[in-house]
């Protein structure tokens, strides 16, 4: 089973004025008591309990909210059928620009030409929700980039792409115009309305909205949510565009709260709690007083292997975590029809593992021990296109480590490395939001996996050096590797990470 769920908190400070928001008191709803005694504010060490605890359904099963369904899941079925969305519009297929025909798509990408000639090729047959994710897995690369530059060659990565791009989809709405421009280049939302005379800088709202009908909806095999809350500080003045907008396109809004009671972080630990089953416990360590506004953006997954590795099978095995250390960790190993390839150029294998529903884990595992440098520096939406359509079916047995991460990252370092830098000075507009001045000065981003017997995820254009696996039968992850989770309906990068050592979390 995998379970994974991640939290991104945007922060602003701000001097205080006047307001007329919706009151903070009928937002919070505490859990009612888990039958079994888990209090949500006990101090229970979640790394401390025995394996029994994780194992049917990882922590997921063992905290029982009642009500959780009903009380905070959006319906968005009942949204669709009340008409109040065009739903069918994300699927249309626009008329785009064709690359001009001198142009070498696969010369060195430092030209600006070259760099669209590839996006818009990337393009070509795609609906709109899919090119925006396209947009945003190339965005969720770069950050990925960023972080594993200013991490230690051991650490394990842990980052959600599509989460934090509807945080900072929602925060545009508030961004005055330079502002605003700076953070839709830097997430590339500016390449993708460049790319049609249909698109404006609505569609992006647009197709996030409809991005969240697609993901999040019930009954798909597997449990994929996405939750957004916005908290601003008592008699702070929100402009009625900003609030109608985000509950609009996002499904938040805005509530007003005191960051100088200490109720404030209780409560909203809890439903943080609550929304994430308990696998974030208390993402809110302490709020500046003078803070303004705070969006959180929540992304919880539980999801079930197509082909559930049996428990009898998995046993401590060796993982090199470099040439000189190994690690002793529990193996999982399966046997069946796995979809697989291999990437001569970047010299790796590629695994894909189906959970029911239409998403999947896909492995990306560099041949050598200390290829995983080249893997991720060339990693792209063009790259896993190409993977997902170069697979062929296989029988093969796979092994693969049980593994746990969680990890805790502050992205305003890497946004400003990747040139996100008004958001976070004095100089930031957001005038579309509230007359007052305010200044970004916290962006948070934790998130949790477990992946065990029970279950995984997973997620493709030239076949340039490239040519499905002919002769491999066994697939063992023994030595460090890449993973990304995909939906495959829209093709979003709901995940991405890196193992290293996964007797490490």
């Amino acid at each position: 089973m995998w379970v994974i769920t991640v939290l991104s908190v945007v922060c602003l400070l701000v001097s205080p004025s006047l307001a007329g928001i919706k009151d903070i008191s009928s937002h919070f709803a505490d859990p009612k008591p888990d039958p079994r005694g888990f209090e949500p504010d006990g101090a229970v060490d979640i790394q401390a309990l025995p394996l029994e605890f994780h194992k049917e359904n990882t922590v997921t099963n063992d905290l029982v909210f009642d009500g959780f369904e009903d009380e905070d899941y959006i319906d968005f079925d009942k949204i669709i059928a009340a008409g109040s969305d065009d739903y069918i519009e994300g699927d249309a297929i626009d008329e785009i620009a064709t690359p001009a025909p001198d142009i070498d798509i696969f010369a060195e990408p430092s030209d600006p030409k070259i760099r669209r000639a590839r996006l818009l090729q990337l393009f070509q047959g795609r609906s709109r929700l899919e090119r925006l994710n396209i947009i945003n897995a190339r965005f969720g690369f770069n950050l990925y980039r960023s972080l594993r530059n200013h991490v230690n060659q051991s650490d394990n990565i842990l980052v959600a792409p599509a989460g934090i791009s509807i945080a900072m989809g929602m925060m545009s709405l508030g961004a005055g115009l330079g502002t605003h421009d700076q953070i839709y280049k830097v997430l590339g939302f500016a390449d993708f309305v460049n790319t049609s005379h249909h698109y404006d800088n609505t569609t992006v709202h647009k197709l996030f909205r409809k991005l969240t009908h697609r993901l999040f909806r019930r009954n798909f095999g597997y449990t994929l949510r996405s939750v957004n809350d916005v908290y601003v500080k008592k008699d702070i003045s929100v402009k009625d565009g900003f609030r109608a907008e985000t509950k609009a396109y996002y499904f938040a809004e805005p509530q007003s709260v005191d960051f100088r009671d200490p109720a404030f972080l209780d409560k909203a630990n809890r439903r943080i709690q609550k929304l994430t089953k308990g696998l974030i416990r208390e993402p809110l360590k302490s709020v500046d007083p003078n803070m303004v506004l705070m969006l959180l953006n929540y992304l919880y997954f539980k999801g079930t292997w197509e082909q559930k590795f049996p428990k009898e099978m998995t046993h401590y095995r060796n993982f090199r975590v470099n040439e000189k250390t190994s690690v002793r960790v529990p193996m999982m190993t399966n046997k069946g029809n796995y979809l697989a390839a291999a990437d001569h150029e970047l010299e790796c294998d590629i695994l894909q593992l189906p959970y029911r529903g239409n998403i999947s884990m896909l492995i990306a595992l560099p041949r050598k021990i200390t290829g995983m440098r080249t893997l991720e520096q060339d990693i792209s939406p063009t790259v896993v296109n190409k993977w997902l359509k170069n697979m062929t079916n296989r029988t093969r047995e796979v092994v693969l480590p049980r593994f746990k991460l969680e990890q805790n990252y502050d992205l305003i370092g890497n946004l400003k490395e990747m040139g996100l830098t008004n958001l976070f000075q004095d100089s930031g507009d957001f005038s579309a939001m509230t007359s007052e001045k305010v200044a970004m000065n916290w962006l948070k981003h934790q998130g949790t996996i477990t992946v065990n017997e029970e279950g995984t995820e997973a997620a493709a254009l030239t076949q340039v050096g490239f040519m499905p696996l002919s002769s491999q039968i066994r697939f063992t992850v023994d030595h460090p590797f890449l993973f990304l989770i995909y939906e495959h309906r829209t093709d979003c990068l709901v995940f991405m990470g890196r193992v290293v050592n996964p007797s490490q979390s």
